[in-house]
């Protein structure tokens, strides 16, 4: 079996809406496709042997071993391998459950899809699974238990922390939107200008000032205590002198920490004799040059978490220990611990692996103890200082036991240091009594607090400590979103998006849009080249500036990564035509309408699917969407239009000169068409249809009829605003248009504007696409045939596979078969094909160029038409 490729979708795509996190792997079996698993010896055995939680399966038999059912009756490898991938994620600790293997149109090749948590896992996955199904074939061993350590590695590395991925989790229950920026975990909640970002618990609300001096003990000391709250006695040193002077003012026992450590690096607890206390200052400066020296407060130490200046939460740390039990040594004592289920690699589970390290060996060495000490029933032997979650610590959540006197302490402290979210970090017998009765004082306070303690207690009741954090970024009222309209379909979507940007602008918002050209915000291009993908929608989600996002989604993006947003408030598909068919599993129109249905599908259930009536292709993808639909037409007295209008559907037809909105029979003129510049006077037909959409989309968002007219009025078209889009040059005695119509319905578009055109004699210059099918090659000469006196032959730029020769020879069989006497020269470079029209051309010609460079194409015509202004001469 071979691997052709392997792509992660993370967005709606064409195999589900919903399920947004997906791996498809494109796999030739190979000779195992002539070999279903009930011809393949004892597989099913082995099968269930390696992997025998796969009973769970149900498959489509709706039952416990449903998919080994299936495997005894016969199924294809790729199901098998879709599975697998599925199952060694389960066996990682990563759920996930959706899948699908679907045969392509070249036989033995097969797409197999499943669903994925962490990215990185599910392509390792992939060729996992693959590796093990061959295996299994074969007979031969595999280490099925080292793929799985290395998904919980991969994981470990690549996931969001416990703290991090709780706030998301609870932003999505929320329906907020979210991105990772980056590797780490830093994250952007909403879109647009109503985003939030935060970064494990440090929000963007978080005070700059508020972190520093948390993150200085020496500061944070000073203020607690000048605020008469109770904290340990110490100081601060960096040399054995000033350690010494410290201990003789404040006695043994003592603790001493690096003055900016976390997570307990560095520590020494409960320190009494000066050797020890010289080893804890030089293990404490590893971490950093000032080390806190303070006395060591006998009790137990609680966390409490406050956010937004309100207690949320506390629980009692308990540091990593063992039990004795009379009969086994430390080590088997841990080892025994550690096969806890609740604990895990990392922070895979709610308690981590308790890991043999120095502050161990040293915790065990005062005890005069060896790992390979025996300790005594009912003996508790603590293996680290602190009692952090992430060294192997537990928590007891002791929310509801705290005394009101101590929650106001908690909540005046995250005042005083002026954090948003704060960990305070208390040593005290208990938190039921003020911590002024039982000698309690505050070790810490805490900037970017964990969270795993409280969200997963190892005894207590679990709190959601993310809610208050979302609560507080995103108080009651507050959106997280902006309003996105989608624009998709063969031709028009660049047209139909700038207009629509032009109209929203027009009506008083920051807008971010995406073409097959650039970038642009508020007409600003940022990004120049093909920007029709999902990194380019998110591009525009991610500026803080944007308030209403109008994105141009195409095919490749779709197909490659699914789309850039979670959904959209309105969508439109300007029409379903051949084009880019044989590619990418797109074989035919019902292909290609999949595709561009994913973005009509991922519409709100109250937003709306601007479809085009006159599409039969359209009109199909209208009877499988859940959301509101809305209509346009060239044609108001279509039997089809008819039907939709007495029905009471929204309909945006082309009558009696007018862009008219219908509903049900009720008319609302727009504007005459002929006063709108992009229908060149209403001969550009397609253009027209553009307009219809872009207006019918910009009236059900709920801009007034009045605004959407003047907006319609002063988008001007030409190589500035809509770059090769019916660009018209006028030179003195011959005209010449530049358009990027490179399909048979573009080209029709062409050809039907051009017949309104008066013209000695009309020349074009085309190319073949080497990307097409032969039939979509010939159909383009063909209608070049039909629309040109003479037509020039150049060449595209990228061969994409073909020669050259190939595709001349197809379109010279295209303008044969036009049945006109069309005269032709082949000159392969464009810009000297484009130089040679200009050169040549008789007084009263209308050149076009149907360009796959437009900046070019336009560059060489404004040159040549500067040149004529400024000497009167070409």
């Amino acid at each position: 079996m071979k691997i052709l490729k392997i792509q992660a979708l993370r967005g709606p795509n064409i195999w589900s809406v919903q399920r947004k996190k997906l791996i498809q792997m494109r796999l030739d079996l190979e000779e195992m496709e002539q070999f279903p698993t009930n011809k393949i010896e004892r597989f099913r055995e082995r099968l269930e042997a390696m992997i025998p939680s796969l009973v769970e399966h149900r498959c489509s038999e709706g039952v416990r071993g449903g998919l080994f059912s299936r495997i005894e009756r016969g199924t294809w490898m790729g199901h098998v391998i879709e599975h697998i991938a599925l199952e060694i994620q389960s066996l990682a600790g990563m759920e996930t459950g959706f899948g699908r293997t679907r045969e392509t149109k070249t036989p033995g090749t097969y797409n197999v899809v499943f669903s994925y948590t962490e990215e990185n896992v599910g392509l390792f996955a992939a060729e996992s699974s693959v590796a093990i199904a061959e295996a299994l074939v074969a007979g031969t061993d595999y280490d099925l238990e080292a793929d799985i350590q290395k998904m919980r590695e991969i994981r470990q590395r690549v996931r969001l922390g416990p703290s991090t991925g709780s706030i998301v989790e609870e932003a999505v229950a929320r329906d907020i939107p979210w991105i990772r920026l980056g590797t780490n975990s830093l994250v952007q909640l909403g879109y647009g200008v109503n985003q939030m970002r935060f970064q494990a618990t440090i929000t963007c609300k978080t005070s700059n000032i508020a972190v520093d001096i948390a993150c200085n003990k020496e500061e944070t000391k000073r203020m607690l205590d000048g605020a008469s709250i109770p904290v340990a006695a110490g100081s601060i040193c960096s040399e054995e002198d000033e350690l010494e002077a410290t201990i003789k003012k404040i006695g043994y026992p003592i603790v001493i920490k690096p003055l900016d450590g976390n997570h307990g690096k560095g520590a020494s607890i409960n320190v009494t004799n000066w050797e020890d206390a010289k080893s804890g200052l030089a293990f404490a400066k590893q971490y950093g040059r000032r080390v806190i020296v303070e006395k060591f407060i006998t009790g137990f130490d609680f966390r409490v978490l406050v956010i937004d200046n309100k207690l949320v939460a506390a629980a009692k740390r308990v540091p990593a220990n063992v039990i004795g039990n009379g009969k086994d040594n430390i080590r088997e004592l841990i080892d025994t611990v550690n096969l806890d289920p609740r604990r895990g690699y990392g922070h895979e589970n709610v308690l981590t692996e308790i890991l043999v390290d120095r502050d161990t060996l040293d915790l065990l060495d005062r005890l005069q103890y060896t790992l390979d000490t025996v300790p005594k029933i009912g003996e508790i032997v603590y293996l680290k200082s602190t009692a952090n979650l992430s060294t192997g610590g537990t928590s007891v959540d002791v929310t509801d036991m705290m005394h009101p006197e101590n929650i106001f302490l908690a909540e005046r402290i995250s005042r005083i240091i002026g954090l948003d979210v704060c960990g305070v970090d208390i040593m005290a017998e208990n938190l039921t009594q003020p911590l002024k009765e039982n000698g309690g004082v505050i070790l810490e306070v805490n900037a970017a607090p964990g969270f795993r303690m409280h969200l997963a207690p190892s005894e207590g009741l679990p709190r959601n400590v993310a809610s208050p954090v979302i609560d507080m970024l995103y108080p009651l009222g507050k959106p997280s979103r902006i309003p996105i309209i989608a624009v998709t379909g063969t031709n028009g979507k660049t047209t139909t998006t700038r207009l629509l940007a032009h109209i929203v602008k027009n009506n008083g918002y920051k807008v971010g849009f995406t073409t097959s050209d650039g970038i642009y915000i508020q007409n600003h291009m940022m990004e120049k080249g093909d920007t029709t993908g999902p990194l380019s929608a998110e591009y525009i989600l991610k500026d803080p500036t944007v308030e209403f996002a109008v994105l141009e989604t195409a095919r490749g993006g779709i197909l490659r990564s699914g789309l850039g947003f979670s959904r959209c408030d309105i969508a439109i598909i300007t029409n379903i035509q051949e084009d880019h068919l044989g590619l990418n599993d797109i074989n035919t129109l019902d292909d290609l309408a999949r595709v561009k249905s994913t973005v009509v599908r991922s519409v709100k259930k109250d937003g709306w699917a601007v479809l085009n009536a006159d599409d039969d292709q359209c009109m199909k993808v209208a009877t499988d969407l859940s959301c509101n639909i809305a209509y346009f037409s060239l044609d108001e007295d279509s039997p089809r239009v008819k039907k939709l209008s007495k029905e009471g559907k929204i309909v945006a037809v082309y009558e009696n000169g007018f862009i008219t909105v219908k509903k049900g029979e009720w008319k609302i003129r727009i504007e005459k068409a002929t006063i709108v510049p992009l229908t060149m006077g209403g001969k550009a037909k397609f253009m027209i249809a553009n307009v219809l959409a872009a207006t019918l989309a910009s009236y059900l968002w709920g801009f007034k009829t009045e605004d959407i007219s003047l907006s319609l009025q002063t988008f001007i078209p030409g190589a500035a605003q809509t770059p090769g889009r019916m660009n018209i040059f006028e030179f003195k005695k011959f005209k010449v248009m530049i358009d990027f119509a490179h399909n048979p319905s573009g080209y029709r578009g062409v050809e039907d504007f051009l017949q309104s055109v008066e013209a000695n004699k009309k020349i074009g210059i085309i190319a073949g696409v080497g990307d097409r099918r032969d039939e979509d090659i010939k159909e383009c000469a063909k209608i070049a045939g039909r629309m040109f006196d003479h037509i020039i032959i150049r060449q595209e730029k990228h061969l994409r596979g073909r020669t050259e020769e190939e595709i001349i020879g197809l379109i010279l069989e295209g303008i044969a078969e036009s049945g006109r006497p069309v005269t032709h020269e082949i000159i392969a470079k464009e810009i000297e094909a484009v130089k040679h029209a200009i050169n040549s051309a008789e007084e009263g010609s209308f050149i076009t160029a149907l360009s796959d460079v437009i900046t070019n194409a336009i560059d060489i015509v404004q040159e040549y038409l500067d040149k004529e202004n400024e000497q009167g001469i070409i």
